[in-house]
């Protein structure tokens, strides 16, 4: 997947976001060792730094976790990856019925509309 950036949110949040995907995607499995913090950023095309923030967030959410010598790893606790995609799901599905609600549509309707879409 390529890195991909949009000027209305900060850098080191969009990164945090999408190595998230990754790792709730399967990209990055459960143990997987992660790339240095300067080759992930120079792989992403941002500075060090802005990489070295994105990692620190995801390691106080436990889904990274670092070893003195080895580098970051993503966490073995598949739980904890399945409750957070679970989550992002949820904000992702209340965004879209919002949404069809304010374009009129009623539960019936989107449902249709879902099954209508397979």
């Amino acid at each position: 997947m390529a890195w991909e950036f949009k000027s209305d949110r900060p850098i080191y949040t969009q990164l945090l976001e999408q190595i998230e995907l990754k790792i709730i995607s399967g990209d990055y499995k459960a143990g997987d060792r992660l790339l240095s913090v300067r080759d992930l950023a120079a792989e992403a095309a941002v500075n060090p730094n802005t990489m070295q923030r994105a990692l620190a967030e995801l390691e106080r959410m436990g889904l990274v976790y670092s070893q003195r010598t080895s580098g970051r790893t993503v966490t073995e606790d598949k739980e904890l990856i399945h409750r957070i995609k679970e989550e992002i799901a949820m904000q992702h599905i209340e965004e879209f019925l919002v949404t069809m609600k304010k374009l009129g549509y009623t539960k019936e309707e989107i449902i249709r509309l879902m099954e209508e879409k397979e």
